[in-house]
């Protein structure tokens, strides 16, 4: 083979050596990317919420954040809603209910959502009361089919969040391995939070990994790295979220908000912290 005087025979088996290694190179390190829309669990800020809804939401808008997961829509119409989010910034792909609203007037909360513009709905916390047997489970999994069949009528994503108590052993089985084979993976999605579910002794890109596609959106909240264990800004704690994050297109994870329940610091300031290092973080 001829070389050119511009190329040198030294340079071009360099070159070759590189090509012939890229397909080695892990994906994630050649083409990962920070997440674009950074998003927050308004959970996290539930007691500034409740003092001044529009000066919190501009201040987690001035952080950063471009989405939010929400309950209720701030006393507006769903439209209004939508509309008063946009004029900061800030987008709600997502929203949470207990069941008591998927077994009342589902229909008309899923009529809102759409309105709302909210991609995705779902059961925010099964209360002690509704979860005390895996018979129970069964009849909320079906529950949870039901719900999802509205909701994609009307071209929405059902899903469930979890917390620890769906992995502990109840009646010999474990009720989220209930929720995840008596579902139908098309009609109800899982909402992963990775703090619970490491609590809980599970690893999350195992979880994934079993239940390819079923992940749409995560919680980040990270983990002290104390004997207790306590809610931590992200970046701060024991969860290595990059690991996790490098697994999510097979994850199907779409949004990414971070969450607090308790914060030791400011609610505000620890959102910050969170923000600064999910950035950090890529996909």
């Amino acid at each position: 083979m001829a070389f050119s005087h511009s190329v040198s025979r030294k340079d071009f088996l360099k070159t070759s050596a590189l090509a012939l290694a890229l397909p080695f190179v892990s994906k994630v390190d050649a083409f990962a990317k920070p997440i674009k829309n950074v998003g927050l669990q308004l959970y996290t800020v539930r007691n500034e919420m409740s003092k001044d809804v529009e000066g919190t939401l501009k201040k987690i808008a001035q952080i950063g954040y471009t989405e939010i997961e929400t309950g209720n829509y701030f006393g507006k119409t769903p439209k209004e809603a939508k509309a008063f989010l946009s004029g900061m910034g800030l987008s709600a792909p997502s929203i949470l209910y207990m069941t008591g609203a998927m077994k009342s007037d589902w229909n008309k909360a899923v009529d809102q959502a759409a309105e709302g513009g909210q991609s995705f709905m779902g059961c925010a916390y099964l209360t002690p009361d509704e979860r005390k047997t895996i018979d129970d489970y069964k009849k909320l999994a079906e529950l949870f089919n039901k719900s999802g069949e509205v909701c994609k009528k009307a071209g929405i994503q059902f899903m469930h969040h979890n917390h620890d108590f769906e992995f502990a052993t109840l009646d010999g089985q474990v009720p989220y391995n209930v929720i995840l084979k008596e579902t139908d993976p098309n009609l109800v999605k899982l909402e992963l939070d990775l703090y619970w579910a490491t609590k809980a002794g599970q690893d999350p890109v195992a979880l994934i990994k079993q239940n390819p596609g079923r992940f749409p959106i995560v919680h980040m909240k990270d983990m002290e790295k104390t004997p207790n264990r306590a809610f931590a800004p992200v970046g701060t704690g024991s969860i290595d979220f990059q690991r996790i994050l490098d697994v999510h297109k097979l994850a199907g994870i779409q949004h990414y908000y971070v969450e607090q329940d308790v914060c030791k610091v400011p609610p505000l300031e620890a959102i910050a912290i969170s923000f600064q290092n999910v950035k950090k973080l890529n996909v």
